[in-house]
């Protein structure tokens, strides 16, 4: 089924001019029928120079949202629609927009992980993957506003030293839930092996890490680093990645609080199937449209970002 379902797509890929982008997030045979593989940084760039006419994106809804802002003129199709963020759902722009009225003076810099209307209240964007660039990019003496990230922002302050910086309270459900104490007891089963986890999650989770970053970071950590096991603190897609890559490492997914979950997925992640990704070439929908007039706004944020990572 998984390999017929693959030669259909290639075709539909093939006489659509298509090009499917997908997150380290999603699921194994997702990724594997993607002709590009990325975190949210190296996705934004890839769409913003692909020459595909139609980009199929393999993520959730923000991603294909971006997509759509860097590539006006293309078609962007997301699988699923309801592929959502809980990141993203946590940081709404009506209210979002009040909260920036308090702070007229702040420049805002916004995780990717946000709606097109909050990039379109946000000076410039970031990822996990540049966000102490971006971060120290800007002057020392000037106030931000940091959304929608708690954890992501108050790790940046440590980092910096930035106390002038004022954080959304927003979070991701899944690097909310890891436990500390499983995490402790991985520890204590494999010495040797080093933790490696995202700055999404809580503080305790990073004060015991050995490496803290991006997915892409970690990817690169787990190549340079001599270790032969590794405790992988994020979203478990990124193993297939990670075991695609290093197969003769071992990597060991962090639990969450609730042991009986096994380990941490994002539910929205896994909603797109190669099934979803057949119809959507098919009958080239659903489409993601954004109004012209938040799209603008949004781009001068994102571009503001990729300038930095020229």
């Amino acid at each position: 089924m998984v390999a017929e379902m693959t030669e259909k797509i290639k075709d539909l890929k093939s006489r659509k001019r298509a090009v499917i982008l997908a997150h380290y997030y999603t699921r194994p045979e997702v990724q594997a029928v993607a002709d590009f593989v990325g975190d949210s940084l190296a996705l934004s760039i890839e769409a913003a120079r692909t020459q595909a006419d139609i980009i199929v994106f393999a993520g959730v809804y923000f991603m294909a949202e971006t997509a759509k802002i860097l590539s006006p003129t293309k078609k962007v199709l997301i699988p699923d629609p309801e592929a959502g963020c809980s990141l993203a759902d946590s940081c709404g722009a009506d209210d979002f927009a009040a909260f920036k009225k308090q702070h007229p003076e702040a420049l805002v810099v916004s995780y990717v992980n946000t709606t097109a209307e909050i990039k379109a209240l946000t000076d410039i964007c970031c990822t996990s993957s540049n966000a102490l660039e971006v971060i120290r990019s800007i002057p020392a003496d000037r106030e931000i506003i940091f959304a929608p990230d708690r954890n992501l922002g108050s790790w940046l302050k440590r980092q910096t030293g930035r106390e002038n910086m004022i954080l959304w309270n927003g979070a991701c459900h899944v690097h909310e839930e890891f436990s500390l104490e499983g995490i402790l007891a991985l520890k204590a089963a494999h010495p040797e092996a080093p933790v490696l986890a995202h700055p999404e999650c809580k503080e305790p989770i990073l004060m015991v890490a050995d490496f803290v970053g991006s997915t892409a970071a970690i990817l690169d950590y787990a190549g340079r680093s001599s270790a032969t096991e590794f405790i992988v603190v994020t979203e478990s897609g990124i193993l297939h990645e990670m075991n695609k890559k290093y197969p003769d490492k071992t990597f060991i997914p962090a639990p969450p609080v609730d042991s009986t979950c096994g380990c941490n997925d994002c539910a929205y992640m896994k909603l797109v199937t190669l099934e979803k990704i057949v119809a959507a070439l098919e009958t080239e929908r659903p489409e993601v449209v954004v109004e012209e007039s938040v799209r603008s706004a949004a781009e001068r944020s994102i571009r503001a970002m990729l300038e930095l990572n020229r």
